[in-house]
């Protein structure tokens, strides 16, 4: 991890930023003393539709309409939705 003080930063933020995308983090100093860490972000994870059901634990899903239903009322009574 590289340390550069403040001054540095700002004549070289562009060779800093190429650093970070590159993997590195560097700490920026305040005469000698850390004061923040430039690190890269993390990219956004795209997803598509149908995704989750490559996960293992998904080949045995079936969709059952009957969940949402609506409730009778003794059924409601049952689950003490009086």
């Amino acid at each position: 991890m590289r340390t550069v003080n403040v001054y540095e930063a700002k004549t070289h933020l562009s060779q800093i930023l190429a650093e970070v995308e590159a993997g590195q983090d560097v700490i920026v100093a305040r005469n000698g003393v850390p004061v923040a860490r430039i690190t890269a972000v993390a990219p956004k994870v795209q997803r598509e539709p149908g995704d989750l059901r490559k996960l293992p634990g998904w080949e045995n899903f079936v969709y059952d309409p009957a969940i949402f239903a609506p409730l009778t009322d003794e059924q409601m009574k049952e689950e003490g939705w009086d």
